[in-house]
Order: C-alpha cells, then structure tokens, then sequence
C-alpha cells in the first residue's frame, strides 16, 4: 500500500470548508443513553430460501430486529444502555471507492470516544488485506482532522475486497483474536457484507468476541432492499453524473451534429442509470433489467436506437444523448451466454489467449462479429468475484459502432435521407466516486457509524446497521439495525414458482423494481425525452444554500419507510388481537376470518413474478 496511507493531508479552500460540516443526528443516537428496542425475528427475503440460509448460518440467522427509540418514545421493553466498558474495534474499507466512506469512520470514532475516551478504533491499511496481515493505524483526532467530509477511501485505501477462502477467514479470525478486537466493521458493497456475514457465522461458531457489522456504502446503490433504501455514495455520484451529463446534453444541442453515448458506472444493475436519467433528462436510456425482462437482442437494440435517430431527424434534429449502465452487455441473453462461457474458461484456467479457440461454434461465430476492441475486453481475466471486468468492456462504443453501420445501411437502402450519423462515446467511471460527499452522504455515513458502536456495545453480530425514512428530514429518520442473513437469498436457475434455489447463500445485487414510481415515471416521460431537448442542469453539487438538501430522486419518489410500516402494521394486528379475544361474538369472528383471507389472496396475487413485456422507450 501506499505509504502515505493515513497521513495528514493539505487541504485547498474548499476542503477545507467542507472539513467544518458537521452531521446531524437524529434524535434516537443523541446523548450517551441510547434506548434500543428488540422487535420479531427475521426471514429471508425469499421466502423459498429459509431453510438453505438457517442451515448455512445456524449461529445467526432469525435474529432480531433492533430498533433505536427517540427520548420520548414509550416502550416498556426498551434497554438502555447505562454502562460502557472499554472497547477495541477495528474497521476497514473492502468495496470500492464511494463518497462518503470516510465519514462512516468519523461516525465510529465519535461514538467511540463519546462512550468511553479510553476506547480504540484500528483502522486497517489496504482493506482486507491489511486485515490478514494485521497492519494497522489507530485513528486519533489528529488522523481524521483532513478526513472529514471528503471524498475517497486513502485514509486507509482498499485492496482485494473479499474474505472468502478458508484460508482469508482464518487469517481474518486470527487477527481479530491477536488484536483482541472486541468488534470489526467492513465497509462495503453486496460482496463485502456477505463476506461480513460469512465472517459473523465463523466467529460465533467458535465463541470469539469480536462482533461484526456491515455498513451499505456502494455508489452503484445495488445494495437495495425492504430495509436498506440507498447507499452512501450513490446520491454524490448520481449527482456528479447528472451534471456531467447535462453539459454533454448542452454540448449536443449546440453544435447539433453529434449523438452522445454515455456509459455509466452501476455494476451489474442500473439504478445509477435511471437516477441520472430522471436528473439530466437525455434523449434515450437503456436500463440492463428491461432488455433482460423483454429479452431483446443486440440487433433488437440497435433498431431501437436507429428508430430513435430518425424519429429526431423527422423534426431535424440530428444530435441526441443516450445513457447506458455499465452492466447493460450482461442483459443481452445472447452476450450473457457468451460471457458465461468466457468465464467458464477462466475458472478451468483457459489462458485469455486460448479463450477464442475454446469457444462452442455458436459463442465462436457471435465473438468473430464483435469489433476486436469488444474481443480483447470480454477475454479481460474476471473480478474478485468471478465475474466479467463490466467496467472494461466498451459496450457504448460497441452500440455507437453498431447504430452508426445500420444507420448507413438504412442510407444505403432509402430508408433514411438525413445527414450522417456521427457519434462520440464517454465512459463516466472514477470521475465521480472520489467527488466530495455530498451533505446527504456526510450525514447519513455518519449515522451509519454511530448505529455500528451502538451494536457492538450491546453485544450483537452479524448485522448491518441501517437507517430508514431517510426522504425526510434527519430528524424523523428511523435508526435500526437488520441481521445480514435477512437479505440473504440463493439464485434460481429459472424465473417463476418452479425456480430451483441453487448455490451458497449471498446478499445478491437488486435490480431496478420494474414495478417502482420511479421507473413509471421514466417511462411517462420517455417520449418526450427522446423527441424534445428537454435537457436539465442540475449543476454541480451544492453544500450551502439552495439546493444543498436535495437527495436522489428515485428516494424521494419511492418514499420507504419500511420499518415505519413494520410498525404500522404491528399496531393493527395488535388491535385486531384485542378485538378477537376468546368470547366475541361469531359475527364478529366470521367477519375476521372471511377479511384475513381475502388479505391473503390479495398478498399472493401480489407476491407473483413481473411477467409482462416492456418497452425501451415510446415516441408518437
């Protein structure tokens, strides 16, 4: 690693500035009191899941919701924490580079100190290879100093970003023990907390002390479920995309000559994407969920987007912006299937030179039609987590290649009479995740670490620390905590109710919910978007005044508050039990019954696969 790793660093003006923000907290971590409340045990996700997880993780599945209750909330079952034992934690960053990472440790620190001021925090150099060799640095006021609300992960930096192999967690259960770490924070993506979950299950099999938590930070916002609304850094990299996309939209629209392809960061999913589509509005967004749902090929695509040319050039317009997930190659059935046989030959061990002549004769004849700069990516040896290297495959060059040969041959045959089709491809990758968090990343990342302290104290492992309601302001948030295992889930070889659940149990990456208002609202205004410049400049990201506040689109629209909800819920059940005790009238109790089951069938109905087909984008 890099020797400066840790060291104070010289800040400009600005970060300066920035360094002097102090987060908020909610009510219900303020003071050194904090009351916690246990609710019901949790399941799985997928309900078909539950007795693979419970026998993979016997030490930590079903465990507890836990609730953090504001001053003035009665609860007669709540604990308050009075006493605060020295503590040794140690913390580390095992994902990639996301805004607002360096707050998380801030968050941890405070607490820390706030509890005991003889408590220690380790912070280990390289990730989680800094972990195996134990190599260490204690965070102290001075440390954090020029680490405040500011961007990147070099306080501590990263490295391999998984604790997987037998030998990887026994290296990690050795210096948890050495260092006697009474807990251990990783911070980090779907990868990272599976990894944290394995890690929780290994220690509470053979009784060591060390608790571990995860924190969701990840800009792909991929970490996504009923109790994890977003991510810390997705609304930073949204927001720096957003703008970086808006002066391309500008740019376009003034020399009206060019069609944009840009290729955003996003993972395997395409919540990026749609945010920045909903801030910037450009003319065409392809999500990877709505080619693999319609299950359109490469050359279905290609129409799409030719169709789109000319219905601009029919009001002569001859330039235009379109946005794709880096994850959008992968959807494509007929490129999955080649990138799975790719992958294959790496996990035999084929050399990437050999790949070519390894291939069946169908993958063969499809990876001769791609250009030899989509040749030499795909054979790109996989990521850590087996996977194909997304970010190093040029699918927007491949899809400007592609529109710009069918464009000529529609010339070519009379079908179109406009100008030449000229296109400029972008790849938005790192421009974005080093930014300066924004005021929304700072204090939810600080929370975040507050809720992780507060875990170890009472003694708990294997959960992630959340929070919910985080639309509103930070005041009303709702500060909780959620066993890993609960987002856990095993993939299906098909889709639908006779799907077999194969492999190990991980916390998979969520797709964009077709079924969400955010996506609706895309979708009402694709047309407009494709034919009108309906350009938006949202501009760069604002840390005082106006617009300093806002928070991702796709947040506010949604609206969760699933914990809210919980609650909700809770308390008419509760009523009905009062309602329905032994010796009420049989009216009364046939009226329960025929409402509890037409409840049920409702929730059935509801609980069914998405099946329908959907367009990419309409126009008139």
């Amino acid at each position: 690693m890099n020797a400066d790793v840790g060291s104070p660093m010289e800040l400009t003006g600005l970060q300066r500035r920035r360094a002097l923000y102090q987060p908020e907290l909610p009510p219900s971590l303020q003071g050194t009191r904090v009351r916690v409340q246990f609710g019901d045990s949790t399941t799985t996700i997928d309900p078909k899941c539950v007795d693979i997880v419970s026998q993979a993780f016997p030490h930590t599945f079903g465990q507890r919701l836990v609730h953090f209750l504001d001053p003035d909330t009665m609860a007669s079952d709540a604990q308050v924490i009075k006493e605060y034992p020295p503590i040794r934690v140690g913390v580390l960053f095992a994902g990639r580079q996301s805004p607002g990472g360096h707050n998380v440790i801030w968050g941890i620190y405070d607490a820390m100190k706030a509890q005991n001021p003889h408590n220690v925090l380790l912070g280990f150099i390289g990730g989680t290879e800094g972990l195996f060799a134990k190599q260490t640095l204690e965070i102290t006021d001075d440390v954090l100093s020029s680490y405040k609300n500011q961007g990147g992960f070099d306080l501590l930096g990263r490295t391999v970003d998984q604790i997987r192999t037998t030998e990887q967690v026994n290296a990690a259960v050795s210096a948890c023990c050495d260092l006697n770490l009474d807990g251990l924070i990783i911070i980090g993506g779907v990868i990272s907390n599976s990894d944290a979950a394995q890690l929780a299950e290994t220690f509470a099999k053979h009784n060591c002390k060390t608790k571990v938590i995860g924190v969701p930070v990840t800009l792909s916002g991929d970490l996504k479920n009923q109790f994890v609304e977003t991510t810390v850094g997705f609304d930073t990299v949204c927001k720096v995309n957003s703008q970086l996309i808006s002066n391309v939209c500008l740019d376009a629209v003034s020399a009206g000559k060019y069609y944009y392809f840009v290729r955003l960061m996003g993972g395997k999913a395409s919540h990026v994407a749609l945010e920045c589509a909903l801030q910037a509005h450009p003319n065409m967004v392809i999500l990877g969920e709505e080619v693999a749902l319609s299950k359109l090929t490469l050359k279905e695509i290609i129409n799409k987007i030719c169709d789109g040319v000319e219905a601009r050039a029919a009001q002569g317009k001859y330039h235009g912006v379109l946005v794709i997930p880096e994850g959008l190659i992968e959807s494509i059935p007929e490129m999955y299937a080649l990138i799975q046989e790719i992958n294959n030959l790496h996990t035999n061990n084929v050399s990437e030179e050999d790949i070519p002549s390894q291939l069946s004769p169908w993958a063969a004849g499809l990876f001769k039609f791609m250009p030899s700069f989509i040749r030499r990516e795909l054979v790109l040896h996989q990521e850590s987590d087996n996977s194909a290297q997304l970010s190093q495959i040029d699918t927007e060059q491949l899809l400007a290649h592609l529109v710009e040969a069918e464009m000529n041959k529609r010339t070519k045959d009379g079908k179109y009479k406009g100008r030449k089709f000229s296109s400029v491809c972008h790849f938005f990758g790192s421009q974005a995740r080093g930014s300066l968090p924004s005021n929304f990343d700072c204090e939810y990342a600080y929370v975040l670490g507050h809720i992780c302290v507060q875990l170890i104290a009472v003694g708990l492992n294997g959960y992630m620390a959340t929070v919910t309601n985080l639309k509103d302001p930070t005041n009303k948030w709702r500060c909780a905590a959620v066993p890993l295992t609960a987002m856990m889930s095993v993939r299906r070889h098909l889709r639908g109710p006779g799907a077999v659940p194969i492999g190990r149990p991980v916390i998979h990456p969520s797709p964009i919910d077709l079924k969400a208002e955010s996506y609706a609202v895309l979708r009402e205004k694709a047309s407009s978007f494709l034919l009108d410049d309906f350009y938006r400049t949202p501009g760069g990201i604002q840390f005082e005044g106006a617009g300093s506040d806002t928070k991702p689109i796709t947040l506010t629209i949604e609206g969760q508050d699933y914990l809210g909800d919980i609650e909700t819920l809770q308390d008419y059940l509760d009523k009905v039990k009062t309602i329905l005790k032994p010796g009420c009238s049989r009216e009364i109790l046939k009226a329960a019954i025929s409402s509890i089951a037409s409840i049920n069938d409702v929730l059935k109905v509801m609980s069914a696969p998405l099946n329908t087909e959907l367009p990419l984008y309409h126009f008139n």
